[in-house]
């Protein structure tokens, strides 16, 4: 099972405690695969397809507890699809449409149609409990999260830019920066950090899903953490090795080509130390000198002798 079935199976199972809440994010479902019929006699009816069965279960259950209507269901296989299926629920009785109509904002007292599907009612996300319970209904029939072994990002693409929009600033009062974006007929609200994504699943109570999210971004982040210690200690390693291999090519050259009678005390001593001991740092050489100094002494004074190797190539193969 993907991710993204698993937070949208975690995410359908929630229910809001209140009628206000369950009417909120059934008019989310409804806004993003309902669809107002009208009969040839002139009756609506009204009509929620999808192709997910956790939506599918969520809108029956949704119609039988806020409305007591038992709706009709229709299930449809994809013949050009292996186990695909499609899932019709028809609200008949012309009566029940008009009482979820009202219901979710969009037709008056007087049935008077206001539109469907155009944008989201402000008076269904007046409390936070409201916007949580559209937020989750938009991701359970819009949604996509995935994976977060392999990325972070959570995506809810709908038609309407304007709806895109309203969804936006649900979001933002929460104080999630997502982002908008086209994709072809679709307006994509989108968000690629971790932290936001993790707030995003406590804003829809997939709390299960947030746990297990959160447990491999913080794996994911020792882990790297722990790469780019590596990877610094591993560029700090041969930076060393090749400074030493430098030193020890300078000392070599100046003990064959003049011998170390010429240098003063102090570069000589750490110049034979460093020949005796190619591998140790700067600090252990500094504390094995007849004086000890510190590390940046010892570097001082092989910059010295490297100094002295190069005027001595120089004279010696003159331009």
């Amino acid at each position: 099972m993907s991710f993204s079935k698993k937070v949208k199976e975690e995410a359908g199972a929630q229910l809001g405690a209140g009628r206000h809440c369950q009417i909120a994010e059934f008019a989310a479902i409804f806004n993003l695969c309902g669809k107002i019929c009208r009969r040839a006699n002139g009756k609506i009816f009204l009509l929620i397809y999808t192709e997910n069965l956790t939506v599918a279960k969520k809108s029956d259950i949704l119609l039988k507890k806020v409305f007591q209507i038992q709706a009709e269901v229709v299930v449809a296989s994809h013949s050009n699809r292996s186990g695909g299926y499609s899932y019709s629920l028809n609200v008949i009785r012309e009566a029940d449409a008009f009482l979820v109509l009202k219901a979710v904002k969009m037709a008056d007292e007087q049935g008077n149609l206001w539109g469907d599907s155009i944008k989201v009612h402000q008076r269904l996300v007046q409390n936070t409990c409201c916007k949580r319970a559209f937020l989750r209904g938009s991701f359970l029939v819009a949604g996509s999260i995935t994976n977060p072994e392999k990325a972070y990002h959570v995506e809810i693409p709908v038609l309407q830019e304007s709806y895109a929009e309203e969804i936006l600033a649900l979001l933002e009062s929460f104080g999630l920066a997502a982002k908008l974006t086209r994709r072809k007929r679709y307006h994509v609200i989108y968000m690629k950090e971790g932290s936001q994504i993790v707030d995003f699943l406590n804003i829809i109570e997939a709390h299960v899903a947030l746990m297990e999210f959160e447990n491999i971004r913080i794996l994911k982040e020792v882990r790297n953490s722990v790469n780019r210690q590596v990877n610094c200690e591993t560029a700090n390693i041969h930076k060393t090795v090749t400074a030493a291999a430098k030193q020890i090519e300078d000392i070599k050259y100046i003990e064959c080509n003049k011998g170390f009678s010429g240098l003063a005390d102090g570069l000589r001593e750490i110049a034979e130390l460093r020949l005796e001991y190619p591998d140790c740092s700067l600090q252990e050489l500094g504390e094995m000198l007849s004086v000890p100094i510190s590390k940046s002494g010892v570097n001082h004074r092989l910059r010295k002798i490297s100094k002295i190797a190069e005027a001595l190539r120089n004279s010696r193969n003159p331009v």
